[in-house]
């Protein structure tokens, strides 16, 4: 029985899942929610399942890239429940739990060639994005990138690429008339889509270390100037 935290984005979310299957989950979506819901969702988890937090084998959190005080938040809440219960911590990179959103609907299933394109918004026209097939391979490593007219174009003259996530508009408006780039709109991160990779890293024991584990920023952080 593994709970499950995504902070990354704007959503707010946590679900508990057990050998692979979501049992319940609990998720609002919006600014500056975290600090506020995060352990109050969990609680309420816990109690809705009618279980102690003695009974979960492990917490896994959505490690980033993401927002640096949403990634904050989360990780240090799981290390905090990991630490007090002395369960093992499991780090889900977020952009790859997205792809495994995706990957579980149906509707995408029967196109084999069709890459997913995860996208988180990092301010501007740049974001952190990877590439996935539609059966969650890696095809292109996390990075952050700035999106123009060029971007994907040698793979988008011979392939079809799923753009999704909070960042997703940033390249949609500027491919969009490209046939061969789609969009997934309304797609918002949720703590259910850890739920395949978080069970498959507790099989195989890959656990991170709760004293030293930090989430992954990809970028420095930069504090916005305050206004006058």
């Amino acid at each position: 029985m593994i709970l499950q935290i995504e902070t990354a984005t704007s959503s707010c979310s946590v679900t508990l899942a057990k050998d692979g299957v979501v049992l319940t989950s609990k998720e609002a979506n919006g600014r500056n929610l975290h600090a506020e819901m995060l352990t109050l969702f969990i609680e309420e988890i816990v109690a809705g399942a009618g279980i102690s937090y003695a009974d979960m084998d492990a917490v896994a959190v959505s490690c980033g890239p993401g927002s640096y005080t949403g990634l904050r938040i989360g990780v240090s809440t799981a290390k905090g429940l990991c630490y007090a219960l002395d369960k093992p911590l499991i780090a889900v990179e977020t952009l790859e739990a997205m792809a495994g959103g995706v990957v579980a609907m149906d509707e995408y299933k029967r196109q084999p060639d069709l890459l997913l394109c995860p996208m988180i918004d990092a301010r501007r026209m740049e974001v952190y994005t990877a590439l996935f097939s539609i059966k969650g391979e890696r095809i292109a490593p996390t990075s952050a990138s700035i999106i123009d007219e060029n971007s994907f174009s040698d793979l988008l003259s011979e392939r079809q690429i799923l753009f999704f996530g909070d960042g997703a508009e940033k390249c949609y408006n500027v491919l969009k008339n490209n046939p061969n780039a789609l969009y997934l709109p309304d797609f918002q991160n949720s703590a259910t889509h850890l739920t395949q990779e978080a069970l498959a890293k507790f099989n195989n024991r890959e656990f991170e270390d709760v004293a030293y584990f930090e989430p992954y920023y990809l970028k420095d952080f930069i504090a916005g100037k305050k206004a006058i």
